[in-house]
């Protein structure tokens, strides 16, 4: 699989639960329920939007469709510790998100 110099995939067609796996262990994650709750809904919001929202309106977005609890920055950030959409976009397939330097 090809990365960008970000170490996103290069080509979304190459993505699949095991690249997922092998994402996450780089970025020091071990996937759970969890986790692959919050992946799948970065991808269905990406496949809708075509954009990976920033931080508070990726919350707002959790909370409207998972639940409150989900949606709050701290349970994010149990689950993705370094950048909630940083690291779900790329464990899920998706390109850099503009938000991210």
């Amino acid at each position: 699989m090809e990365l960008t110099k970000d170490g996103f995939l290069v080509n979304r067609e190459e993505w699949t639960p095991e690249v997922a796996h092998v994402i996450a262990r780089e970025e020091g994650i071990m996937l759970t329920e969890q986790h692959w709750e919050i992946i799948h809904f970065v991808q269905e919001y990406y496949d809708e939007y075509g954009i990976t929202p920033i931080m508070r309106i990726l919350a707002k977005a959790i909370r409207n469709r998972l639940g409150e609890e989900k949606g709050k920055s701290k349970y994010l950030y149990r689950l993705f510790p370094d950048s909630p959409v940083r690291q779900s976009a790329r464990i899920a397939g998706l390109p850099k998100p503009p938000s991210c330097i």
